[in-house]
């Protein structure tokens, strides 16, 4: 399959310049997440993983998906604000702009290995945030997964500084 074919292209959003990629159209046909989960399972081995990291919020949905195949956990990292008790925070800069991201302080075991999820890696200061977040409380990032990867922004060469296991399914 190539997931190329059913993600959706919209120029000049969220503001003039740039392609933004949408993996909308994926979420509606059961055959493209199945295959998105066989892809990911290939590629990350369960007994390497207690728990997956989704980030708000495109990242939630496939993050629960590969949990549920995993019969893994999955958290959430979540935009300021957004999560009860006691968070963690990070504040970073984006491709457009900055934002800060928090997780709660007493989802992670110390040591759990954790994988980290969203929907797309550009820049790479989102997922490079939740690493930190993750490492701030003890676990340890032994990947990162990716449905869209934008190699031309270089994202990856930070990432790949936290763990050498990443993985994104469609790359342009």
């Amino acid at each position: 399959m190539n997931l190329k074919d059913k993600i959706a292209e919209y120029p000049n959003f969220p503001k003039k310049g740039i392609l933004f990629r949408d993996f909308s159209p994926v979420l509606k046909d059961p055959s493209s997440l199945s295959y998105i989960a066989d892809e990911f399972s290939k590629h990350f081995h369960p007994k390497n993983v207690d728990v997956f990291a989704g980030i708000e919020s495109r990242g939630f949905i496939l993050a629960s998906v590969l949990a549920s195949r995993y019969n893994k956990g999955m958290i959430m990292i979540r935009k300021a604000g957004k999560l009860p008790g006691k968070t963690a925070k990070l504040a970073y800069t984006i491709e457009y702009g900055k934002d800060t991201i928090e997780i709660q302080k007493d989802i992670l075991e110390k040591g759990q290995r954790v994988i980290i999820h969203d929907d797309l890696l550009a820049t790479g200061g989102t997922a490079l945030a939740a690493a930190k977040l993750v490492e701030r409380l003890g676990g340890v990032v032994v990947g990162f997964s990716f449905i869209i990867h934008l190699s031309f922004l270089n994202g990856h060469e930070e990432l790949l500084k936290k763990s050498e296991n990443l993985f994104a399914i469609a790359t342009y």
